[in-house]
């Protein structure tokens, strides 16, 4: 299901596990966690197509859906097809899919390392499959 091209190996794989435990609903829940995860300069274009920064998002991700969180006033989210590309040093491309509720969307990442050396979310983006 999830994959590295152009051997990409650990950085991409770094990114991975990042990108997926943005995903995670305690992570989601907790300005904290996801805040190390993003970047200072993070941006955002929604699947509803609403531009977010970081002090936006992390305001109101707690009440977003992500993967596993099925409960009341929630969808189950499913992430397929996550394939990601080393294009410079530093900096990670993640693609892959999301589907909820019957509605899919196309998802795109950008990730960065920090002079820290960490890896966190840049930009991302969210697109609406008809």
């Amino acid at each position: 299901m999830y994959g590295a091209e152009g051997g990409a190996g650990e950085a991409v794989q770094r990114v991975i596990e990042g990108e997926l435990r943005l995903l995670e609903p305690h992570v989601r829940a907790s300005r904290r966690l996801a805040g190390e995860l993003l970047d200072p300069d993070f941006t955002e274009v929604g699947r509803s197509g609403r531009r977010w920064d970081r002090k936006s998002l992390l305001a109101e991700l707690p009440a977003m859906d992500g993967p596993d969180t099925a409960g009341p006033g929630r969808r189950r989210v499913r992430v397929t097809d996550m394939v990601g590309r080393l294009l410079a040093p530093g900096l990670v491309h993640l693609t892959y899919a999301t589907e909820a509720g019957g509605a899919r969307t196309l998802r795109s990442s950008l990730w960065r390392r920090g002079a820290d050396g960490a890896w966190r979310m840049y930009h991302h983006q969210g697109t609406p499959v008809p």
